[in-house]
């Protein structure tokens, strides 16, 4: 995907190496392999520990076709968007191959390249081919040889395999406009603390699957120094009012592995599990139709509104529901599925000026699922904990907080729109962040609610051994080769409303009110 150049720029950004991507447009990744496998143990205690055992490791990486792909053709795009899973599907399917083949690679060093990477240069080729008519068909234009090139996948070592090294391993707050309070740009100088410095090697990629996370994903938040710095100054025609809608904490489990926003029409699309509040008939074969048709868990039933997020679980041995399905532990991820103690949604203005309601059916995906692979750019994580949340953001690691203290996971979405689409071909350049100095949209878009999350989490602190050994882990759910990291963090969002109600909340806003 294209870069979205209306997206403010933050020293997060500044460092990532890569151009920014969407969500799960992808089909690019980094696939890993350990010779030896992690161990899942349990100390004399009975207490449940990840051990991460040294390892080699193997590690391809595909470029992201969905990034060069920012101007399909209405008439194409789910064609296009059921290819870029397929990349997706064969990277994954590629990822198990490789995790399954380690003494065939530790007997041959060239079993990776002849089994594995060039097979799936075959088969990327064939499926990026099949993009190129897809586009091309409807008259869209496409510089194909460009995208023929995209075909090649590289292996690497695992020394490339953490986001602190791509983004200069700083923990911050991707720069975004936290929880319509706090804009979470600075800069985190201080070391990390000790516990985290006796991680593993960078070779052991830990986990009780294997794939994440490690103890360098994780830091001691009374050892971060502080990194959230003031909102922008409210200006005359400030919308300072918000709207909270309650929906609940997915007590009821409604869960799935499907994007519909990304790959709609394609079962485990996102190749994660999602915990679903709002619409409660959201997966990958809904419609704007059958989402007004759905109940609500809303207690505004006029909130039909789609919020779905991946889910965390803490990975203590636990085998899930999903233990032996795609998506779960298929694909790396395991462990207990924790639902939220609190999940507040609210709705918040602009500091600039007033807003203009949502339009119905607008999608919006805030952060990136694949930044292992696409870098920090789109990065728009935050974790922090209870009493922490205005001192310190963290992006790039798991906050192991103090005791009697709450892991917290906060999104503040895009809050400019572009006055016409509900959205893009790649999920992100219809909408847009506001400057953070200001709080002004740019290039002609328009304000509009900024959408807000703040989910709570009841998480025993994970402990970090010398021997690099993480008990009670805790990651987000995401694709396998992402690595369960911390960065990975991403929400989706789709507005759907009856009885006025965009309309109400905008008002809401705009009138300086407090309104539920």
């Amino acid at each position: 995907m294209g870069r979205n150049d209306r997206k403010r720029r933050t020293p997060l950004a500044t460092k990532a190496i890569a151009a920014s991507a969407a969500l799960a447009l992808g089909g690019g990744g980094l696939l890993w392999a350990q010779m030896n496998a992690s161990a899942h143990e349990s100390n004399s205690s009975g207490q449940n520990q990840t051990k991460a055992a040294a390892a080699t490791v193997a590690t391809i990486a595909c470029p992201d076709v969905g990034q060069q792909l920012t101007n399909v053709p209405q008439k194409a795009r789910q064609g296009v968007a059921t290819e870029l899973a397929n990349l997706d599907k064969q990277i994954t399917e590629a990822y198990a191959r490789l995790a399954s083949t380690r003494q065939a690679q530790a007997n041959d060093a060239s079993f990776v390249q002849n089994a594995i990477v060039g097979p799936l240069k075959e088969k990327r080729a064939a499926t990026i081919d099949r993009i190129r008519i897809d586009i091309q068909r409807v008259g869209g234009s496409v510089n194909a040889a460009a995208l023929k090139q995209l075909a090649a996948c590289t292996t690497q070592t695992a020394t490339n395999t953490t986001t602190a090294g791509r983004g200069g391993g700083k923990n911050n707050g991707g720069g975004q406009n936290n929880n319509g309070g706090q804009n979470t740009g600075g800069q985190n100088t201080a070391a990390p603390s000790a516990s985290a410095s006796a991680s593993a090697p960078a070779a052991n990629n830990g986990g009780q699957a294997g794939n994440g996370p490690t103890a360098a994903d994780f830091v001691d938040i009374t050892k971060v120094a502080n990194n959230v710095l003031a909102k922008p100054q409210n200006q005359a025609q400030a919308s300072t009012g918000s709207f909270t809608t309650k929906c609940g904490v997915n007590a009821n489990k409604n869960h799935n592995t499907d994007n519909v926003i990304v790959a709609p029409g394609v079962t485990n699309g996102a190749h994660h599990e999602h915990d679903y509040v709002g619409n409660q008939k959201v997966n990958a074969f809904s419609t704007n139709d059958s989402l007004l048709a759905a109940p609500s868990s809303c207690q505004n039933q006029s909130d039909l509104s789609a919020y779905y997020w991946p889910v965390v679980r803490v990975q203590d041995g636990s085998q899930e529901f999903d233990a032996n399905a795609l998506g779960g532990g298929k694909e790396g991820n395991v462990g207990k599925i924790l639902t939220p103690a609190q999940a507040q949604i609210k709705y918040v203005g602009s500091p600039a000026s007033k807003v203009v309601a949502m339009p119905q059916f607008l999608r919006i995906i805030t952060g990136d699922a694949k930044t292992l692979t696409n870098g920090l750019a789109n990065a728009n994580a935050h974790w922090s904990c209870t009493g922490f949340e205005n001192k310190v953001q963290l992006t790039e690691q798991y906050p192991i907080c103090p005791q009697g203290s709450q892991v917290v996971r906060t999104f503040a979405f895009q809050s400019c729109w572009d006055g016409v689409n509900i959205d893009s071909a790649n999920h992100r350049t219809h909408v847009a962040f506001a400057d953070p100095a200001s709080g002004v949209c740019g290039n002609g878009f328009k304000a509009i609610p900024q959408l807000t999350m703040r989910l709570v989490y009841n998480i025993a602190p994970p402990t970090i051994q010398a021997d690099g050994t993480v008990k009670n882990a805790y990651a987000v759910d995401g694709f396998p080769e992402q690595l369960h990291k911390a960065s990975t963090d991403h929400d989706d969002f789709i507005s759907v409303t009856k009885n006025n109600l965009a309309a109400k909340i905008a008002n809401c806003v705009n009138t300086g009110k407090k309104c539920q």
